[in-house]
This record gives C-alpha cells, structure tokens and sequence, in this order.
C-alpha cells in the first residue's frame, strides 16, 4: 500500500476532550476575550492545585517563561548559565537573550538527562577559573525526570539556583512530587505537541511571592502604577490570552488519563517490538522517578543491527507515520559552535541512535498496531 492509503499518524497531535469549549464559550459570551480574565485565573490555580507550587504565572510560551525565570535568578550580560546539551534549542536560547553565554553538560546514559558527575567537573573548572555560574537550567528530556536528588545537591554545594525546566513533563513525578517543583523556578510547556495544550503557551511557577509579582509585571509590559502608561523597567508582551487558557482549563481535569494512556503506549511497545535485533527503548526512569513517557523513544545499536534511525524514519514515511529523530545536541549546533562542553559522548551517541515514535494519547490499538508493524518490516524475521 502506498502512503496516501492511510491518514497519517503524527508524533504527538493535539488531544482535546469535552470541556475546552464550554471555557472557550463562557468567556465569548462574557466578552472575556481580553488578554487577562476569568480563565487566566483558574487556569493558573489549577496549575498551583496540581503541583503544589504558591504561585503560577500563565504566559504564551515555555520558552518566554525560562526567559523570565532566568531574569528573576539574576541572570545578565556576561553570566554563565550551566545547561544540558541535550535538549531543545528553547532551553537555551533565552540565556543568549539575557547577553549570558550557556554551559553545556553532557548527559547520562539512564535518564538522557544531565549527568551529575559531569555536572560536579563543570563546576569545579569554572570554579578554577574565578567564573561562578549564575544559575543552573535543568531539563526532564521526554518527560522523564532528571537525577534530582543528586544534581540538587551538587547545585546547593555550588550554591547556585535552579530553574527547572519541566517543559516536557507535566504530570511527571520525583519521589511523589511533581516536576516543576523543585527549583527557584519551574516551568511548563503547552504547545500544540505537548501533554496538554493551549495551542500555544506556558506556564512559569515559583514559591517566592515577590518573584511571582515581579514576573507578571514584566510579562504585561511592566507598567508602573499609574494612571498614564509609565514604565521604569523592561517588559515583555508574554501573558497568554483568556481565550486560550480556558483551552488549558479543559485539559487540566484531563492530565491523569493522558499520562496513564502515554505510559501505556510506551509500554506496548516495548513489549511488542522487543527482542528485535539491535533494537530498544529507553530512557530509564531513576530510582524514585515516574515519567509522564511524552514521546516513545527507541535506540538502534549498530552493532546488532545493519538498519539506522533515518532509515526507520524515512521507512515510517512511506506508511504516513511521522517519527524524529531525537534532539540534536545543542553544542552540534552552529548556534553555539563556541560554547563551553562538557563532556558529550553520552547525548551525540544517543542523537545517533535514537528515534522517536508516534505518541499521541488518542492512539488506538489499530494505530500502534500500524506503527509496530512497519518497524518490524524493515528487520530481518
């Protein structure tokens, strides 16, 4: 059969449910279509609810809340920010926004995740020379969580902040607790690809009060208090729509179920491809952890098999099924060609290797089924 026989599977589409338009309907009918309004509101408590966070800031992007989270740790011209190479350009683009150059660690072979021990010789070397870093970003890669106990350690022994960037694993969990949760600042992503979504947006949440107020004011332009437009600090256009965030409304009573349905599709298909040859999914949860499994990702080992990931994805193509190949590391990026790097074996033999399955939570059995059939078609029987 030709490709254009079956609608196609894509990576990781928008899931809605029932509720979203009964949001989107009450504010048109309030004529809460306004920037800020009722849905803003609640959206940002159900995020508070969910993680156990004080305070919660609903913006238009992941990305433009590490941009304000990294502001609010201090970050400026001529900083270092310690970063994972591993990860989307996203996460560190916002440190290069703020005039500070990124760190970047390699990761480890378990969670994908920055390693802890490479973690340790950055820190030590930048120490060595007179540079202290002004914080430490770290990323929980396809919603699997990082080594936190062990990078919060090392981060506390330093004595440098943490912002988490959790943009990939709402509903995810370290040691009972929500990720997002455990640094100065945590952040969420709700673009169109992930768990949840308001199509666009993200969301910034923090403990410290102070922090969360100073964060809105930048985010709506940073006006002073008064009764003509006045302003005395830089801002930003970052707040989400009300319109928007009753999409994110809808979708919060959603979460539980999608991340029970994408642990499950992980879990099919490890248990349906396994024992083809060179081929194996990953990464591990650590000891402690629980993935919210956002994307399904596969390794091929080219010492046990001949076929590599752009020939499975190109081979998937030809069946309609879309799949990536995992993120280019960011010190492999002509971007940041000059940037500091620790380490980096670990996260360039995994871009390598790794591939990323479909993952939507409104897969059917029919659709996995489809996918697992045309990987194993490309093995030997």
């Amino acid at each position: 059969m030709h490709s254009q026989d079956y609608d196609r599977l894509y990576l990781s589409p928008p899931h809605l449910g029932r509720h979203e338009l009964n949001y989107l309907h009450k504010a048109i009918e309030d004529n809460w279509v306004a920037p800020v309004g009722p849905n803003l509101d609640g959206f940002e408590q159900d995020i508070c609810a969910f993680t156990g966070v004080k305070h919660a800031l609903a913006l238009n992007s992941g990305t433009a809340a590490i941009h304000l989270g990294l502001r609010l740790l201090g970050v400026g011209p001529g900083d270092e920010v310690l970063c994972p190479s591993f990860t989307f350009v996203a996460t560190a683009n916002p440190i290069t926004y703020l005039g500070a150059t990124p760190v970047f660690i390699d990761s480890e072979a378990e969670t994908w995740n920055m390693c802890p021990k490479r973690l340790r010789e950055a820190l030590e070397d930048r120490r060595r020379q007179n540079r202290q870093p002004r914080a430490l970003i770290v990323v929980h890669l396809y919603g699997m969580p990082c080594k936190l106990r062990e990078i919060m350690a090392v981060a506390a022994e330093f004595g440098v902040p943490v912002l988490e960037d959790a943009a990939e694993a709402l509903g995810a969990t370290y040691e009972g607790q929500a990720l997002g949760s455990f640094g100065a600042v945590g952040v969420f992503s709700f673009n169109g690809n992930k768990i949840l979504t308001t199509s666009g947006g993200g969301v910034l949440v923090t403990n410290n009060a102070d922090w969360a107020a100073r964060a809105r004011s930048w985010a709506t332009q940073a006006r002073d208090d008064a009764p003509y437009y006045q302003h005395s600090e830089l801002g930003y256009n970052y707040r989400l729509s009300n319109l928007l965030a009753g999409i994110g409304r809808g979708q919060m009573g959603l979460l539980d179920e999608r991340v029970k349905k994408r642990r499950e599709i992980y879990a099919w298909y490890q248990d349906k491809l396994q024992g083809m040859p060179g081929l194996s999914f990953g990464p591990t949860e650590p000891a402690g952890g629980r993935s919210n499994r956002w994307l399904s990702c596969l390794l091929l080992d080219p010492a046990e098999t001949t076929v590599t990931p752009e020939q499975l994805r190109l081979h998937l193509e030809t069946h309609n099924v879309e799949s990536r190949p995992l993120w280019k590391p960011l010190h492999l990026q002509p971007l940041f060609a000059s940037v500091p790097m620790y380490g980096g074996e670990v996260c360039t033999d995994l871009f390598t290797r790794g591939l990323c399955l479909p993952s939507g939570s409104a897969m059917s059995d029919t659709d996995l089924r489809r996918v697992a059939s045309a990987v194993r078609a490309l093995f030997p029987a």
